[in-house]
């Protein structure tokens, strides 16, 4: 007959009654608490990422009303051609910089 040795395995919890429960419920608001950091976390690059998105949308729009714009004047004034343009490279440089200058704030 052979005889069988248990092999070394970890214990099992030795605790009973109360003393499990407070483990078990320790483990569980632990784990709750982990869940609510995470979320949390998300919830603020999620707010980030629109705030930034919000910004460049806005800067977009504008950049294209004022190369619309451009546009429209220097068909009446063709005179003003190169100076229309020089005013509207003027605002989408400072819109691409107010872009880049809220994805730095943003991200501090």
């Amino acid at each position: 007959m052979s005889q069988l040795v248990p092999s070394q395995t970890i214990p099992p919890l030795t605790l009973r009654g109360r003393g499990r429960s407070r483990v078990l419920s320790r483990i569980d608001n632990d784990t709750d608490v982990s869940l609510a950091i995470v979320e949390s976390k998300a919830e603020v690059q999620a707010a980030k990422a629109m705030a930034i998105s919000y910004v460049g949308k806005r800067a977009m729009h504008e950049v294209a009303m004022v190369s619309q714009l451009e546009q429209q004047l220097a068909s009446v004034v063709p005179m003003a051609t190169s100076r229309l343009q020089a005013i509207g490279d003027i605002v989408a440089l400072s819109s691409a910089e107010i872009v880049a200058e809220t994805v730095y704030r943003v991200n501090r």
